[in-house]
């Protein structure tokens, strides 16, 4: 007689510190590719071109599974870990200086639209409202802006908030997160897009939403 056994699912921390570990690799590619070491820097350049094209079709979507899978992303997460990898490659860039306080997309649009106005104003806004299966579409048109002016966005928040955002969800239990997400992204836009006054600190970053609840 056979007895049958089902994969225990990952602990919560270790699921976090396994998509810490695939973010900053996703940071190091980008910092090879100033090394002086030649080949290492060629073949960061050749990995981020694979991300790069991983939005072009499921073909091109295949080169990208090394990078993600060598960091085993839980199989519900799988889709994220890949969306996540090509946003990166389409705006590379180093890791944040402080792990406390992090801003997410809604800080780095708002500061965009200081200098853009209205044109920043609809894309953030539709990013927002959209229904759940087109956010990647409309996320990934946010990141080229940010491209744009070089603002830096911090991809280990942004995977952990994706997670809550895109998981798989059949039976609409996680709403209520997702709405926690979308609003802390609308808050954190319009406190950034606000022009400070000359030598008045900006009120401080608020602490990224809870996703594993």
């Amino acid at each position: 007689m056979t007895t049958a056994h089902n994969a225990a699912a990952p602990a919560p921390n270790d699921t976090r510190q396994r998509r810490a570990d695939f973010v900053t690799h996703l940071y190091r590619l980008n910092s090879s590719i100033s090394s002086d070491n030649r080949h290492a820097a060629a073949e960061a350049r050749r990995t981020l071109a694979r991300l790069r094209r991983c939005f072009a079709g499921p073909r091109q979507e295949a080169d990208a599974y090394q990078t993600v899978f060598d960091y085993d992303p839980p199989e519900a997460e799988q889709h994220i870990w890949l969306l996540v990898a090509g946003l990166f490659a389409l705006h590379p860039q180093a890791p944040p200086r402080d792990a406390h306080g992090r801003a997410s997309i809604g800080t780095a649009m708002g500061l965009l639209a200081q200098d853009r106005g209205d044109s920043v104003q609809r894309r953030f806004t539709q990013l927002v409202s959209v229904e759940t299966p087109s956010l990647p579409h409309y996320l990934r048109q946010c990141v080229q802006l940010l491209a744009t002016a070089s603002l830096p966005l911090d991809y280990y928040r942004l995977l952990d908030e994706l997670v809550g955002l895109l998981i798989d969800d059949p039976y609409g239990r996680n709403a209520e997160r997702r709405q926690r997400i979308r609003l802390t992204w609308a808050r954190d836009y319009h406190r950034a897009s606000r022009p400070h006054p000359a030598n008045t600190e900006a009120e401080p970053e608020p602490t990224a939403v809870d996703t594993t609840t």
